[in-house]
């Protein structure tokens, strides 16, 4: 599969750390997919509001299959991350992303933002679409609380991707530089500042489109939204951050099979991080995908389709 340099068995692996050295070039401009709603062209979806718990949740639906599968975007994020995804998902699953307390369109946080939020919400929203378990797919975020919940909660989910997953690594420097760029956005959300933010994600600039800037501009410019990124940032506190990490009990209780997604150019770590929590989780594998940042789900959004939805496909015979 063309930007995928493996996709294997936790015992091999010093092959997906090496193949970072033989990486696709970087996706053009010119290369890259239609738009955010062009993407879902000729597709049927809603958006709407859903009260879980004292969330005014903002809920995008698309698709008619059995099981649901559910986006998990990252901190600061909102379910247009995945709009270049939902097109592919949405014709094998019931697909449900949405934009996390505090962010995006749902109500903007009052307070800080631990995991524990996190996980209350996500079971909230399962149980509003009155489903007894989930395919969970997170980036970042998305990533740690997915793993955060499959091990407190296994009777509810059924297959994991933790796509360059949040919750293992504190490192200071990139925790300083989350809240940096991201609070300065939410300060003063000016075209540069939102741009900076999101180059940050990616491995290739040109990657961030203008409509993707004028979208997180305008989220960012509602009323409010400065102090609920404020909220949102308290796990880039090292002390805060230390009480929500994913424990090695933790990951050793999943029970879901498991894929653990990192790529080549990841400004949150290295691919060693990807590879050292697939050996922890009992039944995981792992893939690098090459040309790619923190949102390979966006920058190789074709190869990142095929990687889950076969992943996934496997599931739905058992």
């Amino acid at each position: 599969m063309p930007g995928v340099s493996t996709e294997l068995g936790v015992g091999q692996e010093e092959h997906a750390v090496g193949a970072a050295s033989t990486r696709e070039p970087q996706t053009s401009q010119a290369s890259l997919p239609r738009g955010i709603w062009g993407s879902l062209l000729g597709t049927d979806f809603s958006i709407t509001h859903r009260q879980i718990g004292n969330w005014n949740t903002r809920v995008l639906e698309m698709g008619t299959g059995d099981e649901l599968l559910i986006l998990l975007p990252g901190t600061g994020g909102h379910l247009e991350a995945y709009s270049r995804n939902l097109a592919k998902l949405g014709s094998q699953f019931r697909v449900v992303a949405y934009d996390w307390p505090g962010h995006g369109f749902t109500s903007l946080a009052q307070a800080d933002l631990e995991l524990p939020a996190y996980l209350e919400h996500l079971d909230g929203v399962i149980d509003s679409f009155g489903a007894e378990s989930a395919h969970l797919c997170g980036e970042s975020l998305g990533g740690w609380v997915a793993a955060k919940y499959a091990a407190a909660h296994p009777e509810r989910v059924r297959r994991i991707v933790l796509n360059t997953p949040g919750g293992t690594m504190s490192a200071p420097d990139v925790m300083a530089r989350i809240r940096d760029l991201s609070q300065a956005a939410a300060d003063d959300p000016t075209e540069e500042r939102i741009r900076k933010r999101l180059e940050w994600l990616m491995a290739d600039p040109a990657s961030v489109t203008d409509e993707l800037v004028a979208v997180r501009q305008a989220i960012y410019s509602q009323p409010g939204f400065a102090q609920s990124m404020r909220h949102i940032l308290c796990l880039q506190d090292p002390t805060i951050r230390q009480r929500n990490l994913i424990t090695d009990d933790e990951l050793a209780a999943i029970r879901a099979e498991t894929l653990v997604v990192w790529t080549s150019d990841d400004p949150s770590g290295p691919a060693a991080a990807g590879l050292q929590m697939a050996e922890r989780i009992p039944a995981a594998r792992f893939a690098l995908i090459e040309g790619a940042g923190h949102w390979p789900q966006w920058e190789q959004s074709a190869v990142f389709n095929e990687l889950v939805a076969n992943f996934l496909r496997e599931g739905l015979s058992r």
